[in-house]
């Protein structure tokens, strides 16, 4: 099968099954949205600037499982201090995510991709890192139902490049199967230690700033011609955190026939 006619069948794919999700959970998103405005106020939808397809912005839309506020610097307090006990009922459901179904319909996303991150992280990632934008966003990825949030940022990306590299419909049928049961046995929810999952910006400066508590000196590239430049997710010019090769102990144990493309 070749490529373009892969992308038509995967976005058709995308749109059948968003479009009867969205008609099918038309109760359920009723419910979870009056559940939202009385347990946190308005407004009941997150919106936020993510990055997509070719590094191009969109706007994410979620449930709302936090509290506004923001510390003396202008910058939102931590996740812990924000999140409520609704939130996390709500986040460990994974019911906070169904309105991206609607993204999915407007073209930002699809169901099956690595997930879309914030915008200030584009300057943090390697050269190898940022073939994750490739493709769409996902729902649901290759990531999330290998540790979600469980694992470290590291591993996380390398999954998004596993899944660019050898993205095909088995691999997709594969990754919603695994989704149902991460979901249901609500897996990898935070990471150890945190609400949520440490921003990757601060992680990078602590790696890549000797100084800073728990710092590491930056790994070997490994990867000749990687395109790294002086990132402003680095304090004083520094080089982000370089892409070493995949550990074979960490990559994702997916099936052969679902690891090629077709």
């Amino acid at each position: 099968m070749s490529a373009g006619l892969q992308e038509l069948l995967k976005r058709t794919v995308d749109l059948a099954i968003a479009a009867a999700a969205s008609v099918v959970l038309a109760p359920v998103l009723a419910l979870v949205a009056l559940l939202v405005r009385l347990k946190l106020g308005g407004p009941v939808l997150f919106r936020q600037a993510r990055i997509g397809k070719d590094e191009r912005r969109f706007e994410l839309i979620k449930f709302r499982t936090m509290r506004s506020g923001v510390g003396p610097d202008g910058r939102p307090l931590p996740d812990e201090e924000r999140l409520t006990p609704f939130g996390r009922r709500l986040r460990s459901s994974s019911l906070d995510e169904l309105p991206e179904l609607w993204n999915i319909l407007r073209g930002d996303m699809s169901l099956v991709g690595p997930r879309p991150l914030l915008v200030e992280y584009v300057p943090c990632y390697t050269a190898r890192e940022r073939l994750r934008h490739a493709v769409r966003p996902g729902l649901t990825g290759l990531a999330q139902v290998r540790g979600r949030n469980a694992v470290g940022w590291r591993h996380k990306l390398r999954y998004d490049v596993f899944y660019v590299e050898h993205r095909s419909l088995g691999l997709d049928l594969w990754i919603l199967m695994q989704t149902a049961l991460v979901v249901l046995q609500r897996r990898g929810i935070s990471a150890p230690g945190s609400a949520t999952m440490p921003r990757l910006d601060d992680e990078r400066r602590r790696r890549s700033d000797p100084g800073s508590p728990g710092s590491q000196a930056p790994a070997a590239t490994g990867e000749p011609g990687s395109g790294l430049s002086p990132s402003s997710c680095a304090p004083g010019g520094r080089r982000p955190v370089a892409w070493s090769p995949v550990d074979p102990r960490v990559e994702p144990s997916v099936s052969p026939s679902f690891g090629r493309k077709q």
